[in-house]
């Protein structure tokens, strides 16, 4: 049945981005992870090694906290699909007015006052909570200005580039400068105040840079998505559906690896020192499969790349699982593997996520990128709770006592769990969901040909609409005809 719901979208000008917008755009996820990659790297040793709470308390507040960021997402998404100003456009006020609360929030979250062990985990609940929904009131909007700013391909991979190099610059920032100081005896409730105070003033300054380059250059009529059609959204997307599957299992092996990865080096390996290594190897991925991702993609295609990704961040988690702790260049270099599997993952997803909104336009006739990124951010957050929470009561079983120099046996394998068999397990599990993925880049292609055509009837049927240049689309009813996928 055609559907009543009339989507009007215009292109200003061209769909080609400055310079200038696509640096800035990766500015934004350079500040999004002052807050974010901060927290995933080093507040579970802050919580155990610095305020003092336990190991099994700090993995269930990872935990509950962080699926209470999921449905933050969601209610975010809804915020951004309701607000509209006509001098900044539908995602960058959230980007301007909400970024000194964030990153303020991030400088409560790692200064929790020693107030007894009930009051310090109320606190710290609390804090954590509150800075995960300010990062959603933020991030969710950043995430959907890419729809906004370009249609074109191209343009949208560079975007997707641009904003992992963003993310990689900071965490490897984080490794090369903060993780080496991190050691028994140091003061590290004064390293991480300071730290994050100085975020507020870097992490401002990125945020309006990004919201004064990264413009929305897609005007649109959007209607205002009802919590129905948000969840019908999720439903008759079968690739959005299988790509979020496979992100929160994906994410949930990154995030055991992310959160026990200093631990790893630390307490396993013994080579605390080699983290800037790994942090600045990180930086060296990213630009190198920046340079080449054009060609991965047309060599192998976005899927194939991402199972790619994934059978190598594999291999890593083996080795890194079963390698001996005195043949530290052995486990060092698994840890290598894992990191560049999780760099070519990273890039490729944001892309296959940004088809899924295609896919949604040609099956419901409805083109909802806020809402498409939330539920997507959703179970990426998930995932992460769950990776999170894993590796922390990976060291709860394996006995990690804070603060010694020496670990356990037990303690040593534990911590081996949660950075080589949780990503093993979980990245097998990941690549073989995207086995069956159905949106290749192919039928990607027919898709985006089939709703130009629709459009180009539309403006047959109606003379009074916009000129075919700036890509009008009322929406059709969906497609029976040249293109299945199921």
């Amino acid at each position: 049945m055609p559907h009543s719901h009339t989507t009007v979208v215009q292109v200003k000008d061209s769909d080609r981005l400055s310079k200038l917008s696509v640096i800035g755009y990766g500015a934004g996820d350079a500040a999004n992870n002052l807050a974010f990659t901060t927290a995933t790297m080093f507040l579970l040793v802050y919580y155990t090694d610095v305020a003092g709470i336990s190991a099994a308390a700090a993995g269930t507040l990872l935990l509950v906290v962080r699926v209470f960021d999921a449905f933050a997402d969601i209610f975010a998404g809804r915020i951004v699909d309701k607000t509209y100003t006509k001098r900044f456009g539908k995602f960058r006020p959230f980007i301007m007015f909400g970024s000194v609360p964030l990153l303020l929030l991030s400088v409560a979250t790692f200064s929790v006052p020693q107030i007894g062990e009930s009051g310090m985990l109320l606190y710290a609940y609390l804090t954590y909570a509150a800075l995960g929904l300010a990062y959603s009131l933020v991030n969710i909007p950043y995430g959907s200005l890419a729809g906004a700013m370009t249609q074109d391909a191209g343009e949208r991979a560079k975007l997707a580039s641009a904003r992992s190099i963003g993310a990689m610059v900071v965490g490897a920032g984080l490794g090369i400068f903060v993780a080496p100081l991190i050691v028994p005896g140091a003061d590290l409730q004064a390293l991480f105040t300071f730290m994050t105070l100085g975020f507020v003033v870097v992490g401002t300054a990125l945020y309006l840079f990004t919201a004064f380059t990264a413009k929305e250059r897609v005007i649109r009529d959007v209607q205002h998505v009802t919590m129905k059609q948000s969840f019908a959204t999720l439903k008759s997307n079968r690739p959005l559906l299988m790509l979020c599957v496979s992100s929160f299992i994906f994410l949930t092996g990154m995030l055991a690896l992310s959160t026990v990865q200093l631990y790893y080096l630390r307490d396993v390996l013994h080579a605390l020192p080699l983290y800037a290594v790994v942090s600045g190897a990180q930086i060296l991925m990213a630009f190198a499969l920046a340079a080449f991702m054009p060609k991965i993609v047309r060599t192998w295609g976005k899927r194939s790349g991402y199972i790619a990704g994934g059978i190598i961040m594999a291999i890593g988690g083996a080795i890194m699982f079963f390698s001996p702790s005195d043949v530290v260049w052995l486990g060092f270099t698994g840890l290598l593997f894992a990191q560049l599997g999780i760099v070519l993952v990273n890039m490729l997803v944001w892309t296959l996520e940004a088809d899924t909104v295609e896919y949604g336009e040609w099956k419901t006739g409805v083109r909802s990128e806020g809402i498409i990124y939330a539920l997507f951010s959703f179970t990426r957050k998930t995932g992460q709770a769950v990776g999170g929470a894993l590796a922390a009561f990976a060291l709860s079983w394996g006995g990690y006592v804070a603060g010694a120099a020496e670990q356990t046996a037990q303690a040593e394998l534990g911590i081996r769990a949660g950075a080589g068999l949780i990503p093993l397990v979980c990245s097998v599990v990941a690549m073989a969901v995207m086995f069956w993925y159905p949106l290749t880049d192919e039928r990607h292609r027919a898709i985006v040909a089939e709703i130009a055509a629709r459009r180009k009837i539309n403006h047959i049927d109606d003379p009074m609409s916009p000129d075919l240049s700036t890509a009008s689309f009322q929406s059709h009813r969906p497609a029976g005809g040249n293109v299945r996928i199921d």
